[in-house]
């Protein structure tokens, strides 16, 4: 069963908490950083991607700039900007984006629970993405940034929740430039944070990483390595467990995540077409943009037109929880034998697009003749997200996009 526990949070004084909180360090290059904090100087990013504050084209990764990082937290902290709670405590970090609210807990997540299988992932990491957030980690001793995890929804913790938040009045409640609301609640009670901790250990016996599987891993393993380099390890030490933001798996929506492809592979529109329908039932949808109305359905933006691609039966299996992805349909079916795109992480002639974005932008990548062809799937469910996971499989890249994004500096968790 999955443990989960309050802690002394690290936060900002509410007159600064908009200014301070930042979106999550690997939603954005140097140069998008850079031009976010621009003119903040509470900005979180000077931590978080603290290369922003060197001139030129220096490396992220370099000591220097870890140096900065730590250098940055602990002037934050002495100047107020971060002070920390004298009691532990679980945070309601609630999230409103287009008049539709999801509630989440803030705690601390078991680093034992990565380990023994009970925090279950659905992708796979790259180990130099791990080591940068595990300098990180180390050179801050802190979990700076929260891992965005799901959970299966508890009524009596989904009742907490909703006392707390339609009773008292949030600590923080500001709108983000993107649009975004964020809500947050302390829960001092202790009565209350240990009944949290107490449904989490009886009531939930897997917990699963939406977003942040890097985070993750780099957390655990940080924790795995002060267990290690400790020969008085008692097993309650903060390091054991990395800050997290829980969320019931029934309250998250998943965008859908779109590619473009900037060639034909030297077919012809009308002869592409005709390709497709080997797997597909095409149908011509003129100049109104289409999105795709059900899973095994496609929109197609080519040559100024919108189609509509549906999977013919027999092309999929839907016993099979990978095979049954929208993502594998589209890659088995047109991208690999059609386009001979072989490796959609390393091909050029292949990006991904964010649902955030919208229809419209895959459109323009086309009109403009950065892409040839446009290819929108209807999104994963969070149940085929579980599925994956509790089957030990591996969702293909580019595969899912959570929205919203947690915001960074609203709590941190020290790691000592």
């Amino acid at each position: 069963m999955a443990e989960v526990k309050p802690f002394r949070g690290l936060r900002p004084p509410a007159s600064i908490v908009k200014e301070l909180s930042c979106l999550p360090y690997d939603v954005m290059s140097t140069s998008e950083a850079r031009e976010m904090a621009e003119g903040n100087k509470h900005s979180l990013l000077h931590i978080t991607r603290s290369e922003i504050d060197f001139s030129g084209n220096i490396d992220p990764h370099s000591p220097e700039v870890y140096r900065k990082s730590k250098e940055n937290f602990r002037i934050w902290q002495e100047r107020g900007w971060l002070v920390q709670d004298s009691e532990p405590c679980f945070y309601i970090y609630a999230q409103t984006m287009e008049g539709r609210t999801q509630y989440g807990l803030a705690g601390c997540a078991a680093v034992e629970d990565y380990f023994n299988g009970v925090i279950k992932k659905h992708e796979l990491t790259r180990p130099d993405k791990e080591k940068d957030r595990m300098i990180h980690i180390s050179v801050n001793n802190a979990n700076i940034e929260p891992v965005f995890l799901a959970y299966p929804a508890v009524k009596e913790i989904d009742k907490i929740v909703s006392v707390i938040t339609g009773n008292d009045k949030p600590e923080y409640d500001f709108i983000a430039d993107d649009g975004i609301e964020h809500h947050f609640w302390v829960i001092r009670d202790k009565k209350i944070n240990r009944r949290i901790e107490k449904l989490f250990r009886e009531k939930i016996p897997y917990i699963y990483i939406a977003d942040g599987h890097h985070r993750t891993a780099a957390a655990a393993l940080v924790g795995k390595e002060k267990r290690e380099n400790n020969p008085a390890h008692r097993g309650d030490e903060e390091y054991n467990y990395f800050l997290a933001v829980l969320f019931p798996e029934n309250q998250l929506r998943i965008l859908d995540y779109n590619r473009v492809v900037k060639d034909l592979n030297g077919l012809t529109v009308k002869e592409f077409l005709k390709r497709l329908e080997a797997g597909f039932i095409v149908e011509d949808k003129g100049k109104e943009i289409y999105r795709p109305q059900k899973l095994h359905n496609f929109s197609m933006y080519l040559d100024n037109k919108w189609y509509s691609l549906t999977a013919r039966e027999g092309t999929y299996d839907d016993n099979d929880p990978v095979g049954i992805l929208d993502v594998n349909i589209l890659t088995n079916q047109i991208l690999t034998p059609i386009l001979d795109i072989q490796d959609l992480k390393r091909s050029l002639r292949i990006d991904f697009v964010g649902g955030i974005r919208g229809m419209e932008e895959l459109k323009k990548k086309v009109d403009i003749g950065e892409m040839k062809v446009a290819f929108a799937l209807y999104p994963v469910t969070m149940k085929q997200v579980m599925t994956i996971a509790d089957t030990g499989n591996i969702m293909p890249p580019k595969t899912t996009w959570f929205e919203p994004k947690l915001r960074s500096g609203l709590v941190i968790h020290l790691l000592e």
